[in-house]
């Protein structure tokens, strides 16, 4: 018999059906979601030339009133559209597309940025894109909120996803990985080489905030299923797996601090020519 080769693994922005599984709840993504350091949004706004920025997978606009508020005018791009919804009655202008697909019907920005968001874009077709619409001296800055939980809670939570999801990938990576922040490592690194590979900017520059923020058990239990790895579970085994956090977190004194880390990685537009 012929043995049949194993599908070789998707990369994150191959999986388009979790990428745009986040506006099941986008009242709850909007409300639970971490905003970012006001230290990161100056960051990219006082790296940017002016004030036109294109945010990438705007979600529902978190990341857009931060932008908002600080001075920048805002274009968002989304490929969920309930998401979008969310973000336009925020005042925001978006199109509903995936990045790589968008037609920019010839705008260009002072910035492009994507909070949360690049790894459900192609690096290389991203930063082309990206380097279409920027301005030359454009800043393309991409980042995430990375979150580690405390030790003994973490090993507690794989114990509750592996009883009720025996397969899920969120056990794995709770028991496998030693900080968060090392596990999306690879992820700025693949975003840099998709700004080389774009031979467009220069020289590509990490960046990264430390911070915590204080959670009761109904604020955890609030944020766990706009992750990814919830988004798509059945209504009773997400009960199940809140029901089981939610022990733990009663066992611990009813609360948690999450070490934040914002870990992005940002390059100018070079000009033309």
């Amino acid at each position: 018999m012929p043995t049949i080769s194993p599908e070789p693994p998707r990369e994150s922005h191959q999986h388009r059906e979790m990428a745009e599984s986040f506006g099941v709840d986008a009242d709850r993504y909007d409300r639970a979601r971490p905003r970012y350091p006001d230290e990161i949004i100056e960051w990219v706004v006082s790296g940017s030339p002016g004030p036109d920025l294109l945010d990438v997978g705007t979600g529902t606009g978190i990341a857009a009133r931060q932008f908002l508020a600080a001075g920048c005018r805002v274009h968002g791009v989304e490929p969920d559209a309930r998401m979008a919804d969310f973000a336009r009655r925020g005042g925001f202008e978006v199109d509903v597309s995936t990045f790589e697909e968008w037609d920019p019907a010839g705008r260009v920005f002072d910035a492009v940025v994507a909070a949360m968001a690049w790894h459900w874009v192609d690096p290389a077709a991203g930063a082309a894109k990206a380097a279409e619409v920027l301005r030359p001296g454009g800043l393309l800055a991409v980042f995430w909120n990375v979150a580690d939980t405390p030790p003994e809670l973490t090993a507690a939570f794989a114990d509750v996803y592996e009883r009720v999801l025996p397969d899920s990938l969120t056990a794995r990576f709770l028991r496998n990985t030693t900080s968060a922040a090392a596990a999306y490592a690879p992820a700025l690194t693949k975003a840099a080489d998709g700004m080389h590979a774009a031979d467009a900017f220069g020289e590509p520059a990490e960046f990264r905030y430390e911070w915590d923020q204080h959670y009761t058990r109904d604020e955890w239990l609030d944020l766990a299923p706009t992750t990814g790895t919830h988004t798509r579970l059945t209504p009773a085994d997400l009960a199940a797996v809140l029901a089981g956090l939610g022990e733990v977190i009663d066992a611990h004194g009813g609360g948690l601090t999450v070490r934040y880390t914002t870990m992005g990685v940002a390059a100018t537009r070079r000009s033309p020519g």
